[in-house]
């Protein structure tokens, strides 16, 4: 029987998971009828509606997982926690890309790189969709390995009492992982660092250029960099408390029965909420289907 603490942290994550799927499921529904209705989407709506749907899945996956696990049925959570080691990977990298086809697009800086990005971004969301799905599926691979080396190690340390070889083959799932989570997780969160950082630079030479120029005046790409920049703001603290989850999670496993894995539980997902209701709330076409609705 769990203690009060682990039911409470319980009860609020799939409070705060079934909220959130339902957010994500609206965002879906309006962005699938734009589709339905005009047989494209734009390419910033293209990332959203992956995000959403991405999102979506993981907090079904990740409630199912920490439902089978409780309840003892350890080998099917394992299975799905490949699903959610993909899924989780794939909203990483769609994040990252969101905030880096905002930079391309609304940034001033006239490097050559950056003015090339700026008028073909839009032809390459599709292919970096199809790059996110690829690192995913990279990751359910290293993740899979992984519970097949975990599984081999405990059989022959078990059976042949070899705690030598378990312990190589442990290391070497360590090296792996940890090969996994540079590869996986640290780069589109740099990626995102940095188109968070460009932006600010590129708002800082365009006011101060307006400032010099024509003083008092704001015009339309300042009000471009501040709405992309206070969007990219709650993205980036939300991202921060559940890239850190993401960490604690790798570097210190909490057992299920324990609050604290629930509170880290909690912690993760209700950042994720709140970072789609961000993403619901600095889009027009959902903000503007939101009000009409409600």
């Amino acid at each position: 029987m769990p203690s009060t603490p682990t039911l409470i942290f319980m009860i609020i994550f799939c409070l705060v998971s079934l909220a959130s799927m339902l957010q994500n499921g609206f965002m879906i529904i309006v962005l699938g009828r734009e589709y339905m209705r005009n047989r494209a989407l734009s390419a910033a709506d293209m990332i959203v509606a992956s995000l959403a749907s991405s999102r979506f899945c993981l907090h079904g996956i990740t409630i199912l997982t920490n439902l089978l696990a409780a309840f003892g049925f350890c080998y099917q959570a394992n299975l799905f926690g490949i699903l959610w080691d993909f899924t989780n990977t794939l909203i990483l990298w769609l994040t990252a890309w969101l905030a880096v086809f905002y930079c391309v697009k609304i940034s001033s800086i006239s490097y050559p790189a950056l003015f090339w990005l700026k008028w073909r971004i839009s032809q390459l969301v599709p292919r970096m969709l199809l790059a996110s799905l690829i690192m995913g599926g990279v990751s359910a691979m290293i993740s899979a390995t992984g519970n097949i080396i975990a599984t081999q190690m405990t059989i022959s340390q078990g059976s042949l009492g070899n705690c030598t070889f378990g312990q190589m083959t442990l290391d070497f799932y360590r090296y792996c992982y940890l090969s996994h989570v540079v590869l996986m997780w640290l780069t589109p969160f740099f990626l995102f660092l940095m188109s968070i950082f460009l932006l600010m630079f590129s708002l800082y030479r365009h006011v101060r250029k307006m400032r010099d120029s024509r003083p008092g005046l704001c015009d339309f790409r300042t009000q471009a960099h501040t709405m992309a920049l206070k969007s990219l703001t709650f993205f980036f603290i939300f991202y921060i408390s559940f890239f850190l989850s993401l960490i604690i999670f790798a570097t210190k496993i909490k057992t299920i029965q324990s609050h604290w894995y629930w509170l880290r539980e909690v912690i993760m997902y209700m950042g994720i909420s709140l970072n789609s209701i961000t993403l619901l709330f600095s889009n027009p076409k959902l903000r503007n289907t939101l009000k009409m609705r409600f």
